[in-house]
């Protein structure tokens, strides 16, 4: 009885390990795509850029290509994005993150 466990268990295993290998090549491929598109859309400087903020908030950085890509995509900013531009969105998009968790105090 314990045989035919060890052998389910292991079994599970195996189904599970190819199951997260196929999530990690799929995030992969969807990597690929979107850096694929950033080299299209964006000048060399603007990407060094977007992968130096890539190592200190990674959330922030997927946020930003996100709506690059989007923004492209709709004709709504300007190709190549340069260095500059991407400072006035970063800027941009940092105000409406901080503005939303700020807190005010009144006292009476």
């Amino acid at each position: 009885m314990a045989e035919g466990y060890d052998a389910d268990l292991e079994e599970l295993k195996r189904r599970k390990l190819i199951e997260l290998q196929k999530k990690m090549e799929e995030e992969r491929q969807r990597r690929l795509q979107v850096e694929a598109l950033l080299r299209k859309i964006m000048t060399p400087e603007a990407r060094e850029r977007l992968a130096n903020l890539r190592l200190v908030k990674p959330e922030l950085a997927s946020l930003v290509e996100q709506q690059i890509i989007a923004l492209a995509q709709a004709g709504r900013l300007p190709i190549p994005v340069t260095d500059e531009l991407l400072k006035t969105l970063l800027a941009q998009i940092y105000e409406q993150t901080h503005r939303e968790t700020r807190i005010r105090i009144i006292r009476k």
